[in-house]
């Protein structure tokens, strides 16, 4: 798959990096430290001389109990910062929002993949189940189709409730690859996450990361994102900031499961721990 300038091969069994650069004053791990441009592009150039192969930049927090922002605060945030970001550094940028017009805005201004925790559905799900965009501007299904840009995928739901976790989560994800055809983007451009920490409890988490390989057999790149979050913090007591042996075990499992990317924040640590895993498998025959 080419994101930006770079040809990203999953059939490898190559696990990637994607860092995540927060510009919000609210984020859940470090809301409010890179908020100007100049200590966003400090922390994005630190990720990329640790080894990541991807920056995901989000302009507005959706850790419980998030506060909502307009769509234009938000465009704000983060198209300055996309633009910069394509300007000084040679890396592909991922776009990290649910609301279509910032969407817009942001591949716009030079990001070079979209990543919706909504996956594609956030228009349909809060429009009165109508299939249309409350922004004016098309869904964000089209937005992405008109950009000719790569899609990452998020299963989300508005409650905790599954009969059958894994499947409904399969199920979910396949409905939003159909949207996403519907609307002209090419399923070879599709990156899919199963959404850790939206719609799910702490059990529905901790099913997740034990079942990875169930996720497989959809046959599309996979995305983890679990870093700092609550499944880790809750299962070892500690707060944001001490999660990262947490997060390295996620991350393991991925690699052990032959997922293609996963989104941290402690970029060093797990690419240190990607290479170690990866070169262990080469002599396991």
């Amino acid at each position: 798959m080419q994101i930006g300038k770079r040809e990203f091969d999953f059939r490898k069994g190559h696990t990637y990096v994607m860092g995540i650069l927060n510009v919000t004053p609210d984020s859940f791990s470090d809301g409010g430290s890179f908020q100007t441009i100049d200590k966003a592009l400090f922390h994005a150039e630190e990720m990329i001389r640790q080894g990541a192969d991807l920056i995901d930049v989000g302009g507005e927090s959706t850790r419980p109990g998030y506060i909502q922002v307009s769509a234009g605060e938000e465009i704000d945030r983060i198209t300055s910062v996309i633009g910069r970001l394509k300007k000084e550094f040679d890396i592909p940028v991922s776009a990290d929002t649910y609301k279509a017009p910032v969407m817009d805005a942001a591949l716009s201004a030079g990001a070079d993949l979209a990543n919706d925790i909504w996956g594609l559905r956030y228009d349909v799900l809060f429009a009165d189940g109508k299939d249309y965009s409350g922004w004016g501007g098309g869904t964000m299904a089209e937005v992405i189709a008109k950009h000719k840009k790569p899609v990452c995928i998020m299963q989300n739901r508005r409650k905790a409730e599954y009969e059958n976790l894994i499947e409904e989560i399969c199920s979910d994800l396949q409905e939003s690859i159909r949207i996403g055809e519907r609307a002209g983007i090419d399923r070879e451009q599709m990156i899919l996450d199963p959404g850790i920490g939206f719609g799910k409890t702490y059990g529905h988490n901790l099913e997740i990361l034990a079942k990875l390989e169930c996720f497989l057999p959809l046959g599309f790149p996979l995305l983890l994102a679990a870093s700092r979050k609550s499944v880790i913090g809750m299962t070892l007591d500690l707060p944001v900031g001490e999660r990262e042996e947490g997060t390295l075990m996620t991350t393991a499992l991925a690699v052990c499961a032959h997922w293609d990317i996963v989104r941290v924040h402690d970029v060093e640590k797990n690419v240190r721990a990607i290479k170690m895993l990866e070169k262990i498998r080469e002599y396991a025959g």
